[in-house]
């Protein structure tokens, strides 16, 4: 307690550190306050059904993203993961597309023209999302939540159409301006910290409501519930494995004389992540399994249907073991993407750098790729057993809302972005001649560890 105490005083005193944190707290606490901010023509009273959709299912998983602003019609009701999926479109055409390519080796005036892109096609993707969000809210609210701004017309009409949608826009570029400006002038990644805070906004609720089901519905009392906390911080703690795993390779670095100054002669070290995939193999598992239910929507045949029914239910065994294979066999995919053995052997060696028994070029090229399928699969693994423990614990009667913090999606983001916002206030301690967060070593979050030479 007393480090704590002495950690906060430390922050305090850099007078850098100290603005960029309220700076971040307060886009923090405006972009929650816009969350509560409802649409136009919006009876705020009327969503007790909208708020229910929002329990469970994918809608709920979209919900706990943007903080319950899906739930509330806010403004912000479909928050920053157009912004996320237009990155990974982005990503993806620059593994296949050469202009891509061309761009992310131009440095900075190819990332900003990259940047550009992907804000192009975030508009396109909420343009195209809005429509589909108002159609939802029509069906579920009733008639007298939506009031039309002509008196004359009892139905939304075409203003209200085009006015939500222009709204939901620049609610969302709004959103993405915000995790901007806290990359640059606060602290931590702004992208990833609003996504988080959006999934935390719904912690204290689902916390809550899993203490009293368990003493007043569910049964079981204190002792389950405290059971549950226990085996919560069991996954956070391998949540944080999965993010910090790393398999080091030594790399040594030949003896040059330029001059009077000798360079190299030293041996360094190529940490390799276990899990150098992140969260996308669960993010692409997850698309593939709604196809099912996209499917079963337009047929008519009650074979497919039961099909579909059975690759539909998030808690049934079939639908989780696929899931999880989906997972490794991504995980598989997109390591072998990102991660390029050619291309580290080739900078290993125009660096004079060389693994110790092993030849440069093509065997060092075959080395590091050996070494990466080995730690891919323990890698692949667990992240498979932390996307299906909510489907684990909801078996035990744990409620919807709490379960999603068991693991996937969210606990991985929660576990890095925390991890990495950390890791830069300790950046700014040390630089000061500071003790840092911790007592042994430093705080390793997502970008610590380089998964290319």
């Amino acid at each position: 307690m007393k480090r704590f105490i002495q950690t906060l005083r430390n922050i305090y005193k850099i007078e850098e550190l100290r603005k960029r944190i309220l700076y971040t707290l307060g886009i923090i606490v405006l972009y929650r306050l816009g969350s509560y901010v409802v649409l136009p023509g919006i009876d705020p009273n009327q969503l007790a059904t909208l708020q229910n959709q929002g329990k469970e299912g994918l809608l709920g998983l979209l919900n706990m993203f943007s903080g319950g602003a899906f739930s509330n019609a806010s403004i912000f009701a479909l928050g920053i993961m157009p912004y996320i999926s237009a990155s990974i479109v982005v990503q993806l055409l620059g593994m296949a597309i050469p202009y891509f390519q061309k761009l992310q080796k131009e440095g900075e005036s190819g990332r900003k023209k990259i940047n550009q892109i992907t804000r192009y096609l975030t508009v396109v993707i909420v343009a195209l999302q809005a429509p589909a969000y108002i159609s939802n809210l029509i069906s579920q609210l009733p008639a007298q939540a939506i009031t039309p701004f002509d008196p004359n017309i009892t139905m939304p009409g075409t203003f209200f159409w085009i006015s939500s949608v222009i709204i939901l826009i620049s609610g969302t570029m709004f959103v993405m301006w915000l995790g901007e400006k806290i990359t640059d002038k606060g602290i931590g990644n702004g992208i990833s910290l609003i996504i988080m805070i959006g999934i935390m906004a719904r912690l204290p609720f689902a916390l809550f409501g899993e203490f009293i089901s368990r003493m007043e519905q569910k049964g079981g009392g204190l002792v389950i519930f405290l059971v549950e906390l226990v085996v919560l911080v069991l996954v956070i703690l391998l949540c944080i494995l999965l993010v910090q795993g790393t398999r080091k390779i030594p790399v040594q670095y030949a003896k040059r004389i330029v001059g009077n100054k000798q360079y190299g002669g030293v041996r360094q070290y190529i940490p390799l992540k276990v899990n150098a995939a992140g969260v996308m193999p669960i993010i692409f598992a997850q698309a593939i399994m709604f196809l099912p239910l996209t499917i079963a929507g337009f047929a008519n045949s009650d074979s497919l249907r039961g099909f579909a029914a059975a690759f539909t239910d998030i808690n049934g065994f079939w639908y989780n073991f696929v899931y999880a294979l989906l997972i490794i066999v991504f995980t598989y995919f997109y390591t072998a993407i990102t991660v390029n053995p050619n291309q580290m052997a080739e900078d290993m060696k125009k660096n004079g750098g060389f693994i110790p028994g092993v030849k440069p070029g093509k065997k060092t090229a075959d080395f590091i790729d050996n070494v990466m399928s080995r730690i891919t699969l323990p890698g692949s693994i667990f992240l498979a057993f932390v996307a299906v423990m909510p489907a684990l614990v909801r078996m035990t009667g744990v409620n919807s809302q709490f379960a999603q913090f068991y693991g996937g999606t969210s606990l991985l983001i929660l576990v890095g972005v925390v991890l990495d916002t950390l890791q830069q206030i300790e950046s700014h301690l040390l630089m000061r001649h500071y003790e840092g967060l911790t007592k042994s070593g430093r705080i390793k979050g997502r970008s610590a560890y380089a998964t290319a030479y």
